[in-house]
Protein backbone atom coordinates (compact mmCIF):
# COMPACT_ATOMS: atom_id res chain seq x y z
CA UNK A 1 0.00 0.00 0.00
CA UNK A 2 1.35 3.52 -0.93
CA UNK A 3 0.70 6.82 -0.79
CA UNK A 4 1.79 10.37 0.80
CA UNK A 5 5.18 9.36 2.85
CA UNK A 6 4.16 10.18 6.51
CA UNK A 7 5.68 8.86 9.27
CA UNK A 8 3.36 7.47 12.48
CA UNK A 9 4.56 7.72 16.00
CA UNK A 10 2.18 5.89 18.14
CA UNK A 11 1.72 5.23 21.71
CA UNK A 12 0.66 1.41 22.94
CA UNK A 13 -0.83 0.04 25.90
CA UNK A 14 1.25 0.00 29.29
CA UNK A 15 0.04 -3.31 30.18
CA UNK A 16 -4.10 -3.41 29.52
CA UNK A 17 -4.78 -3.49 26.06
CA UNK A 18 -7.81 -2.02 26.78
CA UNK A 19 -6.07 1.07 26.41
CA UNK A 20 -5.06 0.82 23.00
CA UNK A 21 -6.26 3.57 20.80
CA UNK A 22 -8.93 3.20 18.08
CA UNK A 23 -6.15 4.70 15.85
CA UNK A 24 -3.75 2.34 16.47
CA UNK A 25 -5.72 -0.62 15.98
CA UNK A 26 -6.47 0.84 12.24
CA UNK A 27 -2.91 1.39 11.47
CA UNK A 28 -1.63 -1.62 12.90
CA UNK A 29 -3.48 -3.72 10.26
CA UNK A 30 -3.29 -0.90 7.41
CA UNK A 31 0.57 0.86 7.34
CA UNK A 32 3.24 -0.51 5.10
CA UNK A 33 6.22 -0.97 7.72
CA UNK A 34 5.90 -1.12 11.55
CA UNK A 35 9.11 -0.31 13.36
CA UNK A 36 9.19 -1.52 16.83
CA UNK A 37 11.51 -1.37 19.45
CA UNK A 38 10.58 -5.52 20.55
CA UNK A 39 9.50 -7.29 17.91
CA UNK A 40 7.97 -9.54 20.04
CA UNK A 41 6.27 -7.84 22.18
CA UNK A 42 4.63 -5.85 18.80
CA UNK A 43 2.90 -9.29 17.48
CA UNK A 44 1.98 -10.45 20.99
CA UNK A 45 0.05 -7.00 20.79
CA UNK A 46 -1.87 -7.91 17.94
CA UNK A 47 -2.89 -11.06 18.65
CA UNK A 48 -4.38 -10.08 22.19
CA UNK A 49 -6.09 -6.75 19.63
CA UNK A 50 -6.70 -9.22 17.31
CA UNK A 51 -5.33 -7.57 13.87
CA UNK A 52 -3.78 -9.35 11.52
CA UNK A 53 -0.14 -7.59 10.62
CA UNK A 54 0.62 -7.34 7.24
CA UNK A 55 3.01 -4.73 7.42
CA UNK A 56 7.04 -5.40 7.03
CA UNK A 57 7.81 -5.49 10.63
CA UNK A 58 11.12 -4.63 11.64
CA UNK A 59 13.41 -3.89 14.76
CA UNK A 60 14.14 -0.33 15.79
CA UNK A 61 16.03 -0.47 19.19
CA UNK A 62 19.11 2.03 20.02
CA UNK A 63 22.05 -0.03 18.85
CA UNK A 64 20.57 -0.31 14.89
CA UNK A 65 18.06 3.19 14.97
CA UNK A 66 21.08 5.42 13.31
CA UNK A 67 21.39 2.55 10.46
CA UNK A 68 17.86 1.46 9.85
CA UNK A 69 16.79 5.05 9.99
CA UNK A 70 18.57 5.77 6.82
CA UNK A 71 16.75 2.96 5.31
CA UNK A 72 13.15 3.83 6.68
CA UNK A 73 13.93 6.99 5.15
CA UNK A 74 14.28 5.46 1.88
CA UNK A 75 11.25 4.10 2.12
CA UNK A 76 8.86 6.65 2.87
CA UNK A 77 10.62 8.85 0.28
CA UNK A 78 9.05 5.82 -2.17
CA UNK A 79 5.36 6.73 -0.67
CA UNK A 80 5.04 3.73 2.29
CA UNK A 81 3.90 4.64 5.35
CA UNK A 82 5.54 3.66 8.57
CA UNK A 83 4.03 3.17 12.11
CA UNK A 84 7.04 3.55 14.75
CA UNK A 85 6.16 1.44 18.24
CA UNK A 86 7.80 0.76 21.70
CA UNK A 87 7.53 -1.69 23.91
CA UNK A 88 4.93 0.29 26.10
CA UNK A 89 3.79 3.63 26.28
CA UNK A 90 5.08 6.87 23.93
CA UNK A 91 8.39 6.21 21.77
CA UNK A 92 11.31 8.26 21.69
CA UNK A 93 10.29 9.05 25.71
CA UNK A 94 13.99 6.96 26.82
CA UNK A 95 12.94 4.57 23.79
CA UNK A 96 13.91 4.68 20.35
CA UNK A 97 12.76 7.20 17.85
CA UNK A 98 14.10 10.56 17.72
CA UNK A 99 16.69 9.80 15.18
CA UNK A 100 14.57 8.52 12.96
CA UNK A 101 12.02 11.25 13.68
CA UNK A 102 15.00 14.27 13.21
CA UNK A 103 15.94 12.59 9.61
CA UNK A 104 12.26 12.77 8.58
CA UNK A 105 12.17 16.31 9.19
CA UNK A 106 15.17 17.02 7.96
CA UNK A 107 13.86 15.19 4.43
CA UNK A 108 10.45 17.12 4.70
CA UNK A 109 8.70 14.21 5.77
CA UNK A 110 5.02 14.48 7.35
CA UNK A 111 5.38 13.14 10.56
CA UNK A 112 2.16 12.47 13.05
CA UNK A 113 1.64 11.11 16.46
CA UNK A 114 -1.02 8.86 17.64
CA UNK A 115 -1.67 9.57 21.53
CA UNK A 116 -2.06 7.40 24.02
CA UNK A 117 -0.83 5.87 27.47
CA UNK A 118 2.07 7.11 28.62
CA UNK A 119 4.07 6.08 32.05
CA UNK A 120 5.16 10.06 32.78
CA UNK A 121 1.98 11.19 32.54
CA UNK A 122 0.25 7.87 34.11
CA UNK A 123 2.76 8.35 37.35
CA UNK A 124 2.19 12.15 37.94
CA UNK A 125 -1.60 11.76 37.43
CA UNK A 126 -1.70 9.16 40.29
CA UNK A 127 1.01 10.62 42.61
CA UNK A 128 -0.58 12.74 44.33
CA UNK A 129 2.26 15.38 43.96
CA UNK A 130 1.66 18.67 42.40
CA UNK A 131 1.21 18.56 38.64
CA UNK A 132 0.97 22.34 37.21
CA UNK A 133 4.93 22.22 36.45
CA UNK A 134 7.01 19.03 36.48
CA UNK A 135 10.26 17.84 34.23
CA UNK A 136 11.12 13.93 32.80
CA UNK A 137 14.63 13.08 34.02
CA UNK A 138 14.29 9.51 32.50
CA UNK A 139 17.07 7.49 34.17
CA UNK A 140 19.30 8.38 36.43
CA UNK A 141 23.38 7.19 36.23
CA UNK A 142 23.80 3.58 36.57
CA UNK A 143 27.43 4.73 38.44
CA UNK A 144 27.46 5.81 41.92
CA UNK A 145 29.24 9.22 41.34
CA UNK A 146 27.38 10.64 38.40
CA UNK A 147 24.39 9.88 40.19
CA UNK A 148 24.84 11.64 43.10
CA UNK A 149 26.32 14.71 41.23
CA UNK A 150 22.85 14.70 38.63
CA UNK A 151 20.70 14.39 41.63
CA UNK A 152 23.10 17.29 43.32
CA UNK A 153 22.39 18.81 40.32
CA UNK A 154 18.30 18.70 41.14
CA UNK A 155 18.30 19.53 44.18
CA UNK A 156 16.89 22.95 43.74
CA UNK A 157 14.42 22.08 41.32
CA UNK A 158 11.26 23.67 42.07
CA UNK A 159 9.45 21.24 40.01
CA UNK A 160 7.69 17.95 40.57
CA UNK A 161 10.37 14.96 38.97
CA UNK A 162 9.43 11.94 36.90
CA UNK A 163 12.41 9.36 36.80
CA UNK A 164 12.43 5.86 35.30
CA UNK A 165 14.38 3.25 37.19
CA UNK A 166 14.61 -0.44 36.76
CA UNK A 167 13.45 -2.79 39.70
CA UNK A 168 17.42 -3.99 40.33
CA UNK A 169 18.57 -0.67 40.91
CA UNK A 170 15.83 1.02 42.74
CA UNK A 171 16.83 0.07 45.85
CA UNK A 172 20.48 2.53 45.44
CA UNK A 173 18.75 5.60 43.44
CA UNK A 174 15.82 5.87 46.31
CA UNK A 175 19.11 6.11 48.87
CA UNK A 176 20.74 8.40 46.46
CA UNK A 177 18.01 10.65 46.67
CA UNK A 178 16.92 10.29 50.10
CA UNK A 179 20.99 11.60 50.69
CA UNK A 180 20.70 14.04 48.31
CA UNK A 181 17.69 15.70 48.22
CA UNK A 182 16.60 15.19 51.88
CA UNK A 183 14.63 12.45 53.52
CA UNK A 184 11.49 14.54 54.25
CA UNK A 185 10.81 15.26 49.59
CA UNK A 186 7.81 14.07 49.60
CA UNK A 187 7.63 10.99 46.18
CA UNK A 188 6.05 8.22 44.84
CA UNK A 189 7.14 5.05 43.51
CA UNK A 190 4.41 3.66 40.54
CA UNK A 191 4.60 0.17 39.90
CA UNK A 192 3.56 -2.44 37.11
CA UNK A 193 0.65 1.13 36.25
CA UNK A 194 -2.27 -0.02 34.33
CA UNK A 195 -1.62 -4.06 35.02
CA UNK A 196 -3.00 -6.32 37.19
CA UNK A 197 -0.84 -5.67 39.98
CA UNK A 198 -0.64 -1.70 40.00
CA UNK A 199 0.94 -0.53 43.38
CA UNK A 200 1.53 3.32 43.93
CA UNK A 201 3.87 3.77 47.29
CA UNK A 202 3.45 7.24 48.80
CA UNK A 203 5.66 9.13 51.52
CA UNK A 204 8.59 10.90 51.93
CA UNK A 205 11.97 9.92 50.33
CA UNK A 206 13.17 8.12 53.64
CA UNK A 207 10.46 6.46 54.43
CA UNK A 208 9.56 5.03 50.94
CA UNK A 209 13.46 3.70 50.88
CA UNK A 210 13.74 2.43 54.62
CA UNK A 211 9.96 0.32 53.56
CA UNK A 212 11.45 -0.83 50.36
CA UNK A 213 11.03 -4.77 50.12
CA UNK A 214 11.57 -6.49 46.35
CA UNK A 215 10.61 -4.45 43.44
CA UNK A 216 9.56 -6.40 40.02
CA UNK A 217 8.17 -4.73 37.09
CA UNK A 218 8.22 -1.31 35.19
CA UNK A 219 8.67 1.37 37.84
CA UNK A 220 8.28 5.36 37.86
CA UNK A 221 9.55 7.62 40.45
CA UNK A 222 7.44 11.04 41.17
CA UNK A 223 9.47 12.89 43.48
CA UNK A 224 8.30 16.51 44.69
CA UNK A 225 9.98 19.75 43.86
CA UNK A 226 12.57 22.00 46.24
CA UNK A 227 10.25 24.51 48.61
CA UNK A 228 11.12 27.98 48.28
CA UNK A 229 13.78 28.42 50.76
CA UNK A 230 13.72 31.79 53.12
CA UNK A 231 17.29 32.92 52.68
CA UNK A 232 19.24 32.59 56.31
CA UNK A 233 22.19 32.47 58.58
CA UNK A 234 25.02 34.70 57.69
CA UNK A 235 28.47 33.33 55.54
CA UNK A 236 30.48 32.32 58.74
CA UNK A 237 27.58 30.20 60.06
CA UNK A 238 27.61 28.84 56.34
CA UNK A 239 31.02 27.90 56.82
CA UNK A 240 30.74 26.33 59.88
CA UNK A 241 27.80 24.06 58.90
CA UNK A 242 30.20 23.06 55.55
CA UNK A 243 32.92 21.87 57.68
CA UNK A 244 30.97 20.27 60.39
CA UNK A 245 29.41 18.38 57.66
CA UNK A 246 32.81 17.07 56.63
CA UNK A 247 33.96 16.33 60.11
CA UNK A 248 30.48 14.01 59.83
CA UNK A 249 32.50 12.11 56.09
CA UNK A 250 30.69 14.57 53.85
CA UNK A 251 32.53 15.52 50.85
CA UNK A 252 33.02 19.41 50.44
CA UNK A 253 30.95 19.61 46.91
CA UNK A 254 27.27 17.73 48.25
CA UNK A 255 27.93 19.92 52.26
CA UNK A 256 27.94 23.11 50.40
CA UNK A 257 24.90 21.84 48.05
CA UNK A 258 23.11 20.88 51.29
CA UNK A 259 23.95 24.05 53.36
CA UNK A 260 23.07 26.19 50.47
CA UNK A 261 19.42 24.38 49.69
CA UNK A 262 19.02 24.58 53.73
CA UNK A 263 19.36 28.22 54.07
CA UNK A 264 17.83 29.37 50.66
CA UNK A 265 21.20 31.36 48.91
CA UNK A 266 23.04 30.37 46.04
CA UNK A 267 26.27 27.31 45.97
CA UNK A 268 28.55 29.58 45.07
CA UNK A 269 27.85 31.98 47.70
CA UNK A 270 28.83 29.15 50.36
CA UNK A 271 31.53 28.05 48.22
CA UNK A 272 32.62 31.72 48.59
CA UNK A 273 32.44 31.58 52.40
CA UNK A 274 34.28 28.25 52.65
CA UNK A 275 36.78 29.84 51.09
CA UNK A 276 37.46 32.78 53.11
CA UNK A 277 36.67 30.88 56.07
CA UNK A 278 40.03 29.18 55.48
CA UNK A 279 41.97 32.26 54.74
CA UNK A 280 41.48 31.97 51.33
CA UNK A 281 41.12 34.76 48.31
CA UNK A 282 38.24 34.53 46.02
CA UNK A 283 38.68 36.35 42.93
CA UNK A 284 35.87 39.27 42.37
CA UNK A 285 33.16 38.33 40.25
CA UNK A 286 34.54 34.39 39.46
Amino acid sequence: MTGPAILMIAATPLGNVGDASARLVDALSSVDVIAAEDTRRLHRLARDLGVTISADVIALHDSVEEGRARKLVERLHRGERVLVVSDAGMPLVSDPGYRLVRACLDEGIEVTVLPGPSAVLAALAVSGLPVDRFCFEGFLPRKSGERRRRIEELADERRTMIFFEAPHRLAESMAALAEGLGEDRPAAICRELTKTYEEVLRGTLGDLRDGLAEVRGEITLVVGGADAPGRSGDPQSWADEVAMAESDGADRRTAIASVARRRGVARREVYDAVVRAKGGVQPSGK
